[in-house]
């Protein structure tokens, strides 16, 4: 098997840009984790051109070695693959045994659709359209590679587990709606919804590490060039810039309108963010100092997904709402 690779709580004695150890069992106040506001009817036209989906689309991932835009979509459940220069063209199907939370890529021209209710990912040959389903001992939402090739996933009840190289299987205690897991400077970190807050996974020790507050409501994450941590604060609608290396918040930068789903071009530093609240997509340049806005673009309806073509910087969005996939070439 190939490497796997890409709420609102009130946190005791935690504020922002404070640095809190989690020890102990001792329960934390929670409620109830944060996701995308409710879309209203968009009252302008989509930017760019629309991939019909013909379902909610659920993940999406484009791919520059193959310029193929992989889209999960729901009911039933299934891969959608388009030619990215031929819009025109018939997508490729390919059908899941579930509904697959998340696209990542596993090596050039392949893709890995991480499928929780079946405990399962298949990974995508995007050349051939060949496919290989993969069994999970623990089913993940989300997967990362820590050190001494050891992967760190999130499981779909907000918990997080590390799979050794050979095999062996430990839990981390704490988490409790862990929804992403990423590598920053070295180190994982672990995104919780419902205690929004950014953790440090301590490998060695198995358990949590370092803990910051990420606002009232947290929902995504992404890692930039620069090993931040870029995270989408939907319920305050904030863009929050962590740094690893010390772990402290750097950035806070206000963003109303719902900013939810959140992908980065590494080639030209801009933060793609969606705001479901009113239906839209903006880039931000993030390369030094606060993000500063460069792009503005309606959105589909519910735009609970985007990706970026790395080679051309081609963003793309999924509509929740069955409205298809958005193509805009800034």
């Amino acid at each position: 098997m190939a490497a796997l690779t890409a709420g609102t709580t009130l946190m005791a004695g935690c504020s922002f840009g404070v640095a809190e150890e989690i020890v102990g069992d001792d329960p934390v106040p929670v409620s109830a984790a944060a996701g995308p506001a409710d879309s209203p009817v968009r009252q302008d036209s989509p930017a760019g051109d629309i991939v019909e989906a013909g379902a909610p689309v659920t993940a999406l991932l484009a791919d520059p070695e193959t310029a193929t835009l992989v889209a999960a979509v729901a009911d039933p459940p299934r891969l959608l693959l388009q030619d990215l220069d031929d819009l025109e063209a018939t997508p490729h199907e390919i059908d899941l045994p579930g509904t697959a939370a998340r696209l990542e890529s596993a090596q050039a021209g392949t893709v890995q659709a991480l499928i929780p209710d079946a405990g399962a990912l298949v990974e995508v040959d995007l050349a051939s359209g060949d496919t290989e389903e993969i069994a999970l001992a623990e089913a993940a939402v989300s997967t990362t590679e820590g050190a001494e090739e050891a992967t760190v996933i999130a499981h779909p009840d907000g918990s997080v587990g590390i799979i050794e190289a050979d095999g062996e299987h430990r839990e981390v205690p704490g988490f409790d709606g862990t929804t992403t897991v990423v590598t920053a400077g070295g180190i994982v970190y672990a995104l919780d919804r419902v205690q929004s807050s950014l953790v440090e996974v301590d490998l060695d020790e198995t358990r949590r590490g370092l803990a910051l507050r990420a606002g009232e409501g947290a929902t995504n994450a992404v890692v930039d060039r620069f090993d931040r941590i870029i995270v989408t604060e939907t319920r305050s609608g904030e863009l929050l810039v962590f740094s690893a290396d010390p772990f402290l918040l750097r950035q806070r930068h206000p963003v109303p309108g719902g900013p939810y789903a959140l992908a980065y071009d590494e080639q030209r530093d801009l933060a793609w963010v969606t705001l479901t609240e009113t239906n839209e997509l903006v880039g931000f340049d993030i390369a030094a100092g606060d993000p500063v806005e460069k792009h503005r673009f309606p959105s589909v309806q519910q735009p609970n997904s985007v990706a970026i073509d790395q080679d051309t910087g081609t963003v793309v969005v999924g509509s929740a709402t069955g409205e298809g996939i958005q193509v805009v070439h800034p």
